[in-house]
């Protein structure tokens, strides 16, 4: 099968994206040809970062921003500048004006913008409209691409979903546009992208070179359950995990200790950050977490490495060596069912407040 993926598949997907608002051409074989299989959407990342970064190239993240793309610009040895987020996600005037001092301090123009729209992951935030748009417009005017990992899309339960960043792309020039099946269908390792013209054939070459081609019995299994099957079984899971989330939350507000926690509409995540400035949350995870059976991902993972991490300080409007708070943490209530979750965080926020007292 050839390298951009089984065709069935792909009109599948490519009538399902529209459906989604992500614009499409009208001709049938264009419409098959605007969408690519990947083996995951780790694959896309990977491959974004493969064709548009050199080394000392430049990429705009959140602070803090999705571990498995660091990871991709680590290797390819990118500036990553984070820029700050809040409980909406990350703030576009922020982004502009990090831009801006990126060309001052580096001499070019940052090569894209990356951000989870939907239920971000570490966070669990979900970009307002009014902030797609305007992520969308600075894009535009500084002719940087966007690249848009919608992993979480239809993990979503805050109610009618707000439109992609990609919806605003009618051209395709200017948002890569990411989707996966492992969060949505099944582990079948399937990702599925909306990929701008300039970038589509290197993307597919390169991918190629990787692995020729995604598993294609994967990708039939996929074609007949996305026909027939995802949108009798989503809706039960999505309201499971919607009632995980919120077990989650009531769970953090009545045992943990004084601290910020985010309000997911979607996702599998809280992240909390404790008010005490001095809490390490990699120590306490080793020392005292896991030694009572009690897991989390430190929110140090979410951030680069020094020696390519970079932070835009709007209090001085600065782009500064990488600084991350350690009292932070990653929750997931994707894998256990309710009565673990409350067991579980009555447990950490006990563990929690002998340790902070």
């Amino acid at each position: 099968e050839k390298t951009a993926g089984f065709d069935p598949l792909r009109k599948v997907l490519a009538d399902r994206l529209e459906r989604d608002g992500v614009p499409m051409p009208k001709d049938e074989k264009e419409r098959i040809n605007s969408v690519t299989i990947v083996t995951g959407s780790q694959q896309a990342l990977f491959t974004i970062t493969n064709i548009l970064i050199d080394p000392g190239d430049i990429v705009i993240t959140p602070a803090p921003v999705y571990l498995g793309m660091l990871g991709p610009l680590g290797m390819h040895q990118a500036n990553i500048i984070t820029v700050p987020t809040d409980e909406h996600g990350i703030i576009p005037e922020f982004v502009e004006k990090a831009i801006g001092k990126a060309i001052e301090k580096f001499r070019r123009i940052p090569d894209f913008i990356y951000v989870i729209s939907d239920a971000d992951n570490p966070k669990g935030t979900t970009l307002p409209v009014k902030r797609r748009k305007q992520l969308y417009e600075i894009a535009v005017k500084y002719k940087i691409l966007i690249v848009e990992d919608a992993a979480y899309r239809d993990i979503y339960f805050g109610g009618e979903k707000l439109p992609p960043i990609k919806s605003f792309d009618k051209n395709n020039e200017y948002v890569a546009y990411l989707r996966t099946t492992s969060k949505e269908a099944a582990v079948l390792r399937v990702g599925y992208c909306v990929l701008p013209r300039p970038i589509v054939d290197e993307f597919i070459k390169s991918k190629g070179y990787q692995d020729l081609c995604t598993s294609v019995i994967s990708q039939v299994l996929l074609k007949e359950y996305y026909e027939k099957w995802i949108d009798k079984v989503l809706p039960k899971a999505v309201e499971e995990y919607k009632r995980r989330c919120k077990t989650m939350i009531e769970s953090v507000n009545q045992y943990f200790p004084p601290g910020f926690h985010t309000k997911p509409q979607g996702g599998f995540f809280v992240w909390y950050e404790s008010d005490k400035r001095g809490f390490n949350a990699s120590s306490f995870l080793e020392n005292v977490a896991l030694k009572n059976n009690v897991n989390y991902v430190p929110g140090a993972a979410f951030y680069p490495v020094e020696s390519l991490g970079y932070y835009y300080n709007p209090d001085n409007n600065e782009i500064e060596r990488i600084k991350f708070p350690l009292n932070t943490m990653r929750l997931s209530y994707s894998l256990l069912p309710p009565e673990d979750i409350s067991e579980g965080i009555k447990l950490l926020g006990k563990l929690l407040n002998e340790h902070l007292k």
